[in-house]
């Protein structure tokens, strides 16, 4: 008979190990799109990256670049006391202490760049690029972010898996101990059997506790990725399930859709205008000044009792560089040389991301050629302990015997599940690197 699939006890008996005070919690069941969903809305990593798009975003604009007049306003109020002591040319004489003034003066004056050597262009494509650049960024992040929730997800059910292994060797352990037993009550057993079929239960109970302290530790890491409190309690019943149409090409195709590769093109074009912007320094720059101003001057005494002028004023000005120490063109040949270092980091992502896909696409292939030969091993282990335990009740199979297929059965199942999340954790980094998840 199938012992341990017919059994009461449940594999949920194992939390019993677990301190009274998180027992007590309510269990929060989780899929694994409801946990990408919770960590994408909470997670600060996200949340910095989309506050830096969205500065880019803003500071986008033709303004920012200087391509948009500029206007300010003036305006000055001033009381002043003089003794003033004039002596004019018809003979006057003018001495008087204390004599109040004021200067009043209001002016409203604009400019507009005509010309700069079209730096102002270089500026606005630079800030485009660099919101592009941003998104890139954010997108990146989320790819990364998702693959570890997945990678994280599917190890508490590794973890979880490992439970159930171990809590059907357990039943058979106990069901070895309770055969003993009839038999020693016949007459046919000694206590020497019995002692140590009561040791290996202990010892299983031992591995079950610490194995459960590994699935809480699992939990408690998904929980920092959803940025949630960490004392929540998560029930989390799922299987690994590997896609085995994964195809190497299709994914190397895809090293211009890969996020960190498609920034770094960015960047070579932000260091590229930067260069244009450095160069327009050396050319001249073209104003169009406009003001309106308006000045009153009064006074108590003296020649000038009152002048007071109100009137616009335009007229175009002309900067030219002459010589700054060289300082502009050192600046042209830095940034070039920022610019060939940009191609440079391109090709070494485009290095690392081929290296990266056939290494992991290797593994990949590696896991799902052994997980066929393992689940069929799996399968045998099962059988021949529930065979080897019939054996046993009918006094055909030793203790030894016995011992022998748990052992095999929790090793085919400690391979079966690791094969099946090496698997799964390859398709997702293959998926993250093609920037295929969703």
């Amino acid at each position: 008979m199938n012992f341990y699939r017919t059994a009461k006890k449940g594999i949920l008996a194992a939390f019993g190990f677990l301190p009274l005070g998180i027992q007590a919690q309510e269990k929060i069941s989780l899929t694994l799109n409801e946990a990408i969903a919770t960590a994408l809305k909470n997670n600060l990593e996200i949340q910095i990256a989309r506050n830096e798009t969205e500065a880019r975003t803003l500071m986008n604009h033709y303004g920012v670049a200087g391509g948009l007049p500029s206007v300010s306003g003036t305006i000055g109020n001033t009381e002043q006391l003089m003794n003033i002591r004039q002596k004019l040319q018809n003979g006057t004489n003018i001495e008087r202490n204390g004599a109040a003034g004021n200067n009043l003066s209001a002016g409203l004056a604009a400019s507009l760049v005509l010309y700069n050597g079209n730096r102002i262009v270089a500026t606005k494509k630079r800030l485009e690029e660099l919101q592009v650049q941003s998104e890139e960024l954010l997108v990146s992040a989320i790819q990364s972010l998702v693959a570890d929730v997945s990678t994280a997800y599917y190890d508490i059910v590794r973890q979880q898996s490992y439970v159930r292994t171990i809590h059907q060797s357990i039943l058979a352990s106990e069901k070895r101990l309770e055969v003993l037993e009839a038999r020693k009550s016949a007459g046919m057993a000694n206590n020497a059997d019995i002692y140590q079929a009561q040791i290996d239960i202990n010892t299983a109970n031992q591995l079950m506790m610490n194995q459960m302290l590994v699935v809480e530790v699992a939990k408690t890491e998904l929980l920092r990725l959803l940025t949630e409190s960490p004392d929540i309690q998560l029930d989390i019943t799922d299987t690994i399930v590997v896609a085995g149409d994964l195809d190497l090409q299709p994914i190397l195709d895809r090293a211009s859709a890969n996020t960190d590769i498609k920034a770094s093109e960015n960047q070579i074009r932000i260091n590229e205008l930067i260069q244009k912007e450095i160069s327009a320094q050396m050319y001249p720059t073209i104003r169009l000044n406009s003001a309106l101003n308006y000045t009153r001057v009064q006074s108590a005494a003296g020649f000038n009792l009152l002048n007071q002028s109100f009137g616009p004023n335009i007229g175009v000005s002309v900067a030219v560089p002459i010589y700054n120490g060289n300082a502009f063109r050192r600046q042209q040949q830095a940034a070039a040389v920022d610019v060939r270092s940009a191609r440079k980091q391109k090709e070494i992502l485009e290095r690392d991301f081929r290296a990266n896909v056939y290494k992991t696409y290797q593994a990949y292939q590696n896991a799902l050629k052994q997980l066929e030969t393992e689940t069929r091993n799996y399968r045998l282990t099962e059988d021949l302990l529930n065979l080897t335990m019939l054996r046993f009740e009918l006094i055909q199979a030793t203790i030894i015997d016995v011992r022998e297929a748990q052992k095999s059965f929790e090793d085919a199942g400690y391979r079966l599940v690791n094969l099946s999340y090496a698997a799964k954790a390859a398709e997702i980094e293959l998926l993250r690197l093609g920037n295929l998840l969703n």
